[in-house]
């Protein structure tokens, strides 16, 4: 513990930069990540030998644009509501391959994380601090598990040394510090760290999916932005409008404010003009259908939905649903299901057993997913007969070959046929004709008859 300690001290501090708009926080973000400038493999260099990989401080600007973003809320959302609807269960290896599954009271910590707490609550707060920070940071206190506010938590590293060179990172442990208190250092055996998307300029830590749909999301913003300003407006096209050189100052001063108050705004539009002598009006911008404004927006809309790995029919995108009606809705929720979001229960599940240990601490045994009872997982009632049709007529080929119904049903429902236990008795049609009992195997003839 003493070396976590050193590890984090003597950081530098970093030089203040202007941020005044999204732009300069785009390229501020891009350099804290190592992205668009030299980086010493993206970590914050502390003392020689040791560095401590720190989350880029972009987590406010995220969760911003989480709040004001509705493309971005969409696809957070439609993940977040998938990946929270699971539950977990112990699932037993045998021989290496998963087999069946089974609940123990050693759960409880999962399903009830903290007092008033679910799972659902605890998984949907896994995969928004993933989404947004690219990393998820729990401990366990107790009988409970606490949240690390991952730009708040740091990755201490020490530099591996082989033959005289260097050899890597190795991990030391954690750093976690709130504002103004101070540093409480964590061994790795009690972090869970959840980083489904690898920063390929660090070692250890995540890197969130909007880091590069960022600019996207700005041109999003604007394309709003462009539609509030294009209905403040007038709803029309922007307009030049002459008069004659004769004019004096004042007059054009209160034909300007004249002209603003009885037509502009959403409140004006449409209204009949009426232009005094001399006037005269030009239309010198384009309307939406001009700009082909939903295709440039969709495109831009499709960019982030593939980045977060959802179909954007399943959102509802305009461009997706151009392209793929709910007909096919189907597909993309397999896709969406088998691409997206299998993996990220897999990677939840390996990472949430650091917390919990399996029953008799054995290796045959391990922290899975339930995804039965999801209901975005359930198939249509056709495709689930059909299975279970075909189920049925497994299980009764096994039992009229001699195996036990309970083994025939928990190898068939497990997809391991290593459970199935045989009865001894076999089949008339394996049996020789007038025999009493199974078909015995003949006797090899000895050597030299």
């Amino acid at each position: 513990m003493t070396s976590l300690w050193r590890a984090v001290r003597g950081r530098p501090s970093h030089s203040a930069r202007s941020i005044s708009s999204l732009e300069d926080y785009a390229y501020a973000l891009q350099q804290a990540l190592g992205y668009g400038s030299w980086s010493t493999l993206g970590v914050t260099q502390s003392q020689p030998g040791q560095v401590a990989e720190k989350t880029p401080s972009d987590f406010p600007g995220y969760a911003t644009l989480f709040a004001t973003n509705p493309v971005i809320w969409a696809c957070m959302v439609a993940r977040q509501d998938v990946f929270a609807s699971t539950r977990f269960i112990w699932q037993r290896l045998n021989n290496g391959r998963p087999s069946e599954m089974f609940g123990t009271t050693d759960l409880r910590l999962l399903e009830q994380p903290w007092v008033g707490g679910t799972t659902q609550d605890l998984l949907a707060r896994v995969i928004q601090d993933a989404d947004l920070a690219g990393n998820s940071y729990w401990v366990r206190d107790g009988d409970e598990l606490v949240r690390l506010r991952p730009d708040w938590t740091s990755i201490v590293l020490e530099r591996r040394v082989r033959l005289g060179g260097a050899l890597g990172w190795r991990r030391l442990g954690y750093l976690y510090q709130e504002p103004g208190e101070e540093p409480v250092p964590l061994l790795p055996d009690e972090v869970m760290h959840f980083a489904p998307r690898p920063d390929p300029l660090a070692t250890y830590r995540g890197m969130s999916w909007l880091t590069p749909v960022l600019r996207e999301s700005t041109n999003d913003n604007l394309m709003a932005a462009h539609k509030k300003r294009f209905m403040e407006n007038a709803a029309t096209p922007n307009m030049v409008v002459r008069l004659a050189r004769e004019v004096s100052p004042e007059a054009f001063e209160k034909f300007v404010a004249k002209m603003d108050s009885t037509h502009k705004g959403v409140e004006n539009a449409y209204k009949t003009m009426y232009l005094g002598g001399g006037a005269d009006v030009t239309v010198v911008g384009k309307d939406f259908q001009q700009l082909d404004f939903s295709t440039v927006q969709g495109a831009g809309e499709t960019r982030i939905a593939a980045a977060a790995g959802v179909p954007p029919v399943i959102v509802g995108l305009s461009e997706g649903l151009k392209a793929a009606t709910y007909s096919n809705y189907g597909q993309a929720r397999r896709r969406f299901a088998d691409g997206t979001i299998h993996p990220l229960w897999q990677n939840a599940a390996g990472s949430l057993q650091r917390l919990v240990a399996p029953p008799g601490g054995s290796g045959a045994v391990r922290l899975w997913y339930d995804a039965r009872d999801v209901p975005f997982l359930r198939e249509d009632r056709k495709d689930a007969a059909e299975i279970q049709r075909m189920q049925a007529t497994t299980i009764r080929q096994l039992t009229d070959a001699g195996y036990t119904p309970e083994s025939a049903t928990a190898a068939v429902l497990a997809e391991d046929w290593g459970l199935l236990v045989h009865t001894g008795l076999f089949s008339v049609q394996l049996q020789p004709p007038g025999g009493d009992g199974p078909p015995t195997t003949p006797t090899p003839p000895e050597e030299g008859t």
